[in-house]
């Protein structure tokens, strides 16, 4: 692999010094810096997009990102000798966002708001998100479905036993969100978005913002979307609040940072609310069940679940008083 990754440097004209493995990515330090080689299956056409994205984030005063990089022939995307292909970023070493420290927590939603002021290009429709209330009733629908497909198996394993016994009030929960959704004028404030071209990151979470002394780097824009931008918020906030037994005042404190750099309004707090008052990670247990194998699942899957059931109290309390 490590050959192969040297393959690819050649065709950037950069040469390793040294490398080692991180997530998901190789990485070389090369005389222009480190850098990361991954494999890809995006197309062409959205890579462009990202690397225009990521230029103006870059140019708008945000230079510690994992940009895209070009090959001495101009391209984003590298073939290997099997017609693999590959693309080249920027790296940055340092250490990712600790989920137990305030500050780190602070300097990372300080530092979305602040991308997301800038983070508005052109839309082009097929990059736009999926509407939420259609996603959230897909889902619905799936757990409705594994809801059915257990009650009929005759041999039932823990972890169906379990999913069974809790199923009712996360569905409940997901099916009075979409109600909820549908009447808060959700249309109107996506329409808005579009319209500002307004850009997520997709996937912003504590493995993807680095922190280096006073530097922040935010990495792994590979998800972006057009859509409103409250939902990176909302999945930056929920991946902490879960760690943190949904606490409200870490929450009330990520909003009040938050809008100290880009005030929110009344619709986009009441999006916010919204997307957190979704079953997210009950929905995950049961997809991921159903689209594996049935006949094994693994216990820490049942804990999962447990552990959903001892949070739900405090979860709906978060929800009833942080807004």
């Amino acid at each position: 692999m490590y050959d192969r990754g040297l393959w690819i440097l050649e065709q950037y004209g950069l040469t390793a010094k040294s490398s080692c493995k991180g997530r998901g990515v190789l990485l070389y330090e090369t005389q222009e810096g480190w850098i990361s080689i991954k494999e890809c299956g995006g197309t062409k056409q959205k890579l462009e997009q990202q690397y225009a994205l990521m230029e103006k984030i870059k140019t708008s005063g945000f230079p510690y990102l994992d940009c895209l990089r070009r090959n001495l022939e101009g391209e984003l995307l590298s073939c290997d000798r099997e017609d693999n292909t590959y693309v080249v970023r920027d790296w940055y070493s340092g250490k990712e966002c600790d989920t137990r420290s305030i500050s780190d927590i602070e300097r990372a939603v300080e530092m979305l708001a602040a991308l997301h002021k800038v983070m508005h290009l052109e839309v082009k429709e097929e990059y736009v998100r999926e509407s939420l209330i259609h996603e959230c009733m897909r889902h619905n629908a799936e757990i409705r479905k594994t809801r059915k497909f257990i009650h009929k198996r005759q041999k039932k394993s823990a972890f169906e036993m379990k999913l069974l016994s809790c199923v009712e009030p996360f569905l409940e929960k997901g099916e009075e969100m979409v109600e909820n959704l549908k009447s808060s004028g959700y249309e109107e404030l996506r329409d808005l978005n579009l319209e500002n071209g307004s850009i997520c990151h997709g996937d912003y979470n504590q493995h993807n913002v680095v922190f280096s002394g006073s530097r922040t780097a935010v990495t792994n824009f590979d998800r972006w979307n057009f859509d409103i931008q409250t939902a990176d918020l909302y999945h930056f906030m929920r991946k902490i609040l879960e760690k943190h037994n949904w606490d409200i005042a870490l929450g009330e404190g990520m909003i009040e940072t938050y809008q100290k750099v880009r005030p929110l309004s009344e619709r986009e707090l009441m999006d916010l609310r919204l997307r957190l008052s979704y079953p997210w990670k009950f929905w995950k247990l049961v997809n991921h069940y159903s689209n594996n194998n049935k006949v094994w699942i693994s216990g820490k899957n049942v804990e999962k679940l447990e552990q959903l059931q001892l949070q739900f109290g405090n979860w709906q309390n978060f929800l009833k008083n942080i807004f």
